[in-house]
């Protein structure tokens, strides 16, 4: 109850609500039990948005404790199997339903426009029952707050949008256990080139992070974990979304958001359309032109899933010296030995030695080598892992999973070289 038929849009102008519920039965739609099904099919965790939107446009007598108590039973119906979660999304946006309400269907005395200090009252309401629900079960949830992850002083930028963080912050008075923060790093819809996206990547995850850590403390809010739970490009037009270099691109940002010390990074989305190449699915959809099946990972799963594999427990600090076409990121694994993943940010092939401080190394070292295809230019639709392509045209290896990584001695060094626009990633035996 308490649905309205109508949403208002940010022009005043009115749309039907249409509402999917997360109990479809449409094999169509994924609905809620599916998502819990997948996350334990592929052991991982989720974080859960709640739909702050009811809090605001909910036709009921109070429209904030009905969205809160719906919030509240969703965490008993959980049962455990999420820590995260997290109160809206994008709520200072004016695309966002409930960012303007109709006020004659409202019966809480709102107001027509959302701003970040009303954010922060309600968000007190739904921490303190949903909480109450967690520890009724037994269980730890943690609660996250939508978080500007800029300052905005463009003329056009909404009145929401330019003071969210003065009014949620302080209102918020410590209630939140993390910060959600979002960003699509390109410039907006542009048809970027390789080197606009990847230093894009390179500078932008310190910037937010100093942005929004100076800002919670200018207005005296406690410094909390920062979540980047949504992240992409926005680059267009010559299919870089779905290239080999978006997989630089992603271990890149994962790169920084580890030296930067972001509490999460997760990336947007797992499906989507094929749209030309302008697709953010880090699995293809089935509706690209070639022989490329429903569900093939895009070159982007490739990158991070050996940037996974080879990840030690530990970040280490690392410096490149020589070349500026070389990142690396370096970390330690609890067993003793090291890791080291190398980016080559150009179009040039990188021959590198690796050297490390306070570490024997073993007799050995191990690496897997990844690439684009020759198709596109700089947006390979393809990625080639140690010399494996697809067997279609887009994508990477099928046996992925089980292929061996490439070993040398160390007797006379660590030396490898990085491919154009690609990486390699490293495991070295310890003595």
């Amino acid at each position: 109850s308490g649905a309205p038929a109508m949403f208002t849009k940010d022009d005043g102008t009115k749309e039907p609500s249409a509402f999917s519920y997360g109990k479809t039965n449409y094999n169509w739609q994924c609905n809620l039990d599916n998502y819990y099904a997948m996350l334990l099919q592929t052991n991982n965790k989720g974080i859960i948005t709640i739909n702050y939107g009811f809090a605001r446009y909910g036709t009921g007598t109070n429209p904030v404790a009905d969205a809160a108590h719906l919030a509240a039973d969703w965490v008993r119906y959980d049962k455990g199997r999420t820590q995260l979660w997290e109160i809206g999304n994008e709520n200072y946006g004016n695309w966002e339903w409930g960012y303007r309400i109709d006020v004659t269907a409202n019966k809480d005395s709102q107001p027509e426009f959302l701003t970040g200090e009303l954010y922060a009252q309600h968000f007190k309401v739904f921490v303190d029952s949903m909480q109450k629900a967690a520890a009724e079960i037994g269980n730890k949830i943690y609660i996250g707050a939508v978080t500007a992850e800029a300052p905005s002083p463009e003329s056009w930028q909404t009145n929401t949008r330019k003071t969210w963080n003065a009014g949620m912050m302080p209102g918020i008075n410590n209630k939140a256990d993390f910060f959600v923060v979002h960003n699509y790093f390109t410039p907006y819809n542009t048809n970027a080139n390789a080197d606009v996206i990847l230093s894009s990547a390179l500078s932008v995850p310190q910037i937010m992070m100093q942005y929004v850590t100076q800002t919670l403390q200018s207005y005296g809010t406690a410094i909390k974990p920062i979540a980047m739970d949504e992240w992409n490009m926005t680059s267009n037009t010559q299919k870089q979304q779905v290239s080999n270099t978006s997989g630089v691109f992603a271990v890149l940002i994962m790169g920084e958001a580890l030296k930067n010390k972001y509490g999460m990074s997760a990336r947007w989305d797992l499906l989507n359309g094929w749209g030309n190449g302008d697709d953010h699915g880090l699995f293809s959809n089935g509706d690209e032109p070639g022989t490329v099946a429903k569900w093939s990972p895009r070159p982007s799963f490739y990158y991070l899933y050996y940037l996974q594999k080879m990840l030690g427990d530990r970040l280490v600090n690392s410096t490149v010296s020589g070349s500026n076409a070389v990142k690396a990121y370096a970390s330690t694994y609890s067993s003793g030995q090291v890791n080291v993943t190398l980016l080559n940010i150009t179009s040039t092939a990188q021959t590198v030695e690796v050297k490390m401080k306070n570490f024997y190394s073993g007799s050995r070292f191990y690496w897997y080598s990844l690439e684009g295809g020759n198709d596109n230019g700089e947006f390979s639709r393809k990625v080639l892992v140690n010399g494996n392509g697809p067997a279609g045209d887009a994508g990477g290896p099928v046996t992925y999973n089980t292929l061996k990584a490439r070993s040398a001695v160390t007797t006379g060094g660590i030396k490898v070289t990085i491919p154009p626009l690609g990486a390699v990633m490293i495991a070295v035996d310890k003595k």
